[in-house]
């Protein structure tokens, strides 16, 4: 289910000139208060702990997930070059796996490496701080992925749509109401990072199990009509 063509051109347009400074400026923008912190604080776990759970989970992650996700289909859907896919002779589902693949490690790459990186800047790995968050972004891209794509095959405001999940949803309502909390990625994400630390730096309102189930339920179901609805794009583009 993984065509290298579709990849090419996915990867092509997801890391061209002005997606690339984006998709870098996030991390490098991590990097550099990760290093102002440790310059200011030192090495201290707690502080390590709240500058990768608010910046690098709650913001940088869902934010790359967005430009990924919504970047390695919407603006082929919207321009009508996702005509010259759909024209091949290439299973819907089959360009979607590929698209979703591209997406999940293009999020990885640019959210989950600086997290650890700015982990063992700000305290060295101490208590697996670095190690929790950066599993905790890992699982977190695949399912932001998931979800961006399918909203960039659903919506031509996928980016807005996007944007407001991340910063409003994930950041805002995530972090003030309790049982909105449920319902957060970021939270999901981080369930499994608490799994890794065993401590109390890592904390999630979602149990493991339940996170999971949730984890792998998004994903599933988001790729599935993503893929259901690109097979009702026809070849002339009207849609």
């Amino acid at each position: 289910m993984y065509d290298p063509t579709v990849a090419r051109l996915t990867y092509r347009a997801l890391l061209g000139r002005r997606r690339a400074l984006i998709l870098g400026a996030l991390p490098l923008l991590l990097i550099v208060i990760a290093v102002a912190v440790r310059g200011l604080v030192g090495a201290d776990d707690q502080t390590a702990a709240d500058v990768l759970g608010g910046l690098a989970l709650a913001t940088m992650v869902p934010l790359i997930g967005v430009i990924a996700g919504t970047g390695a289909i919407g603006p082929e859907i919207d321009d009508g070059s996702v005509v010259y896919l759909l024209s091949k002779p290439l299973k819907r589902s089959k360009i979607i796996y590929t698209k979703l693949i591209v997406a999940i490690g293009v999020t990885m790459v640019f959210s989950a490496v600086p997290t650890f990186v700015a982990g063992l800047i700000l305290n060295g790995n101490g208590q697996q701080v670095a190690v929790a968050y950066t599993v905790a972004a890992l699982v977190a891209s695949i399912a932001y992925a998931a979800l961006f794509l399918l909203l960039g095959t659903v919506s031509r405001h996928a980016v807005v749509f996007g944007l407001v999940y991340a910063l409003v949803w994930e950041a805002l309502f995530g972090s003030l109401v309790p049982g909105a909390r449920t319902l957060s990625v970021q939270q999901w994400a981080l369930a499994v990072g608490h799994k890794v630390t065993g401590g109390d730096l890592v904390t999630s309102d979602v149990g493991l199990t339940t996170a999971t189930v949730l984890l792998i339920a998004v994903t599933v179901l988001a790729t599935w009509y993503a893929g259901q609805k690109l097979r009702t794009l026809t070849p002339t583009g009207e849609e």
